[in-house]
């Protein structure tokens, strides 16, 4: 199975934009459905994007639809998120997660992921 890294995470102020990465070591990556979720401080883990196999099929949670893309690079084993027009609520960790071919329930639960990054620091700033 694969092994996931996440990166690109930082400090931004708001309005501002990054890129994350999620880079994958293992083979099979292409196999994967690949999720991006995050987490605040005493809060829940939430569903933010998630895209395909193939990247026919993308999935956002409503709060980052038209500021965030998910993409993947099966070639160089990597998915990304692109976040822009950051909000302070958009402060938390983030973190890829993997499903072998889809999420085994529904693409926006974590539990239907069973590989995670160790995941990425992103600061919103006002």
């Amino acid at each position: 199975q694969v092994q996931l890294v996440e990166s690109g995470g930082g400090l931004v102020q708001a309005g501002g934009s990054l890129r994350l990465s999620c880079a994958a070591s293992g083979r099979y990556f292409h196999n994967y459905a690949i999720g991006w979720f995050r987490q605040a401080p005493g809060k829940e883990r939430d569903f933010v994007s998630a895209i395909s196999w193939n990247g026919g099929s993308t999935y956002y949670a409503d709060s980052v639809k038209g500021r965030f893309t998910i993409s993947r690079d099966n070639a160089r084993n990597t998915a990304y998120l692109e976040i822009s027009s950051l909000k302070p609520e958009d402060t938390a960790v983030y973190y890829c997660a993997a499903a072998w071919g889809r999420p085994t329930e529904a693409w926006d639960t974590a539990v239907s992921y069973n590989i995670w990054g160790q995941g990425t620091q992103v600061t919103v700033s006002s």
